[in-house]
């Protein structure tokens, strides 16, 4: 059992890493957004093909039509969220558009109540409050040198929209409960690779090495590797671990941004960033207003 939970911490820890570095593959790909999700479903759905294929989930009868359905709804879903986050990038940073995107758990609070009657609790509307009260410090702050002037807002917005669509990716995942989690992303992608292939220019490919290795490095690291790290790491964690390390996804965004960039936070945008992450550590962590209190006492 400790054995697995070691193994488990060390996945989830890789997967959330590796999450935290995609913004600067996006940024040193040279493409538009819609050419760098379809690359990156493209090859992901190669990798994920391979890795169904090893695991005997590509055998007829796994999934139900209707099972199907949803996850193909969810494939719609998390290509939105892509398309979206990706491209809140070059208006707000990667550091501000990750940070905001990880209200996500809050879109998840308001989905469940709405579709899946779970309760709302106090604590729970405490860090939604908190939650808003981050958000309404990050808008009000001033963009740091790597927004777009003008263009700040557009990129709050734009992650906002990414954790909403999120949201509704993971609402799907709750009905899929019980279907191989890999499976389902493979589904997603090559529901990605459907979507936006009538988007796509062929004529206009990338010219160099460089952007075809970052292309494949999204498909296949990203992706296909990334999915099984995380799906493995879920299966063997308690769930206050996985919401614990999935704090790593954030940390090491803004680290990326910083050292490859030069992007530092602005002081309200640190604070509204820190209210953002407390609250979504509460919210997935089940704690109470009155622990933040005592820690902050002590």
């Amino acid at each position: 059992m400790q054995n697995d939970i070691g193994r488990g911490a060390a996945e989830m820890t890789a997967a959330m890493v590796i999450s935290g570095t995609i913004g600067w593959f996006v940024v040193m790909s040279g493409q538009p957004v819609s050419g760098v999700v379809f690359w990156r479903c493209l090859f992901g759905t190669a990798s994920l093909l391979v890795i169904c294929g090893a695991l005997g989930f590509l055998k007829p009868g796994i999934l139900s039509p209707k099972a199907f359905g949803i996850a193909v709804l969810g494939g719609i879903a998390i290509v939105l969220n892509w398309l979206l986050l990706f491209a809140s990038y070059s208006h707000a940073s990667i550091s501000i558009a990750t940070t905001v995107y990880n209200t996500q758990p809050f879109m998840l609070l308001a989905l469940g109540a709405a579709f899946l009657g779970e309760r709302i609790t106090a604590a729970k509307l405490f860090w939604l409050a908190l939650a808003f009260a981050g958000m309404l410090a990050i808008v009000e702050a001033k963009p740091g040198a790597g927004a777009v002037s003008g263009s700040y807002g557009v990129g709050i917005a734009l992650a906002l929209g990414a954790a909403f669509f999120y949201a509704l990716a993971a609402l799907a995942a709750k009905w899929l409960k019980g279907t191989p989690p890999h499976l389902i992303a493979l589904i997603q992608v090559s529901t990605g690779v459907l979507m936006l292939l009538p988007t796509m220019n062929f004529s206009d490919l990338p010219a160099d090495g460089q952007s075809w290795s970052i292309l494949i490095t999204m498909g296949i690291v990203h992706t296909g590797l990334m999915y099984v790290l995380l799906y493995g790491a879920i299966q063997k964690l308690p769930i206050h671990l996985t919401g614990a390390l999935s704090f790593i996804y954030p940390i090491a965004a803004i680290l990326v941004d910083r050292l490859a960039f030069g992007h530092a936070l602005q002081p309200l945008q640190l604070v509204g960033a820190a209210i953002i992450l407390v609250a979504a550590a509460g919210m997935n962590l089940g704690w109470t207003p009155a622990q933040l209190l005592r820690a902050r006492a002590g």
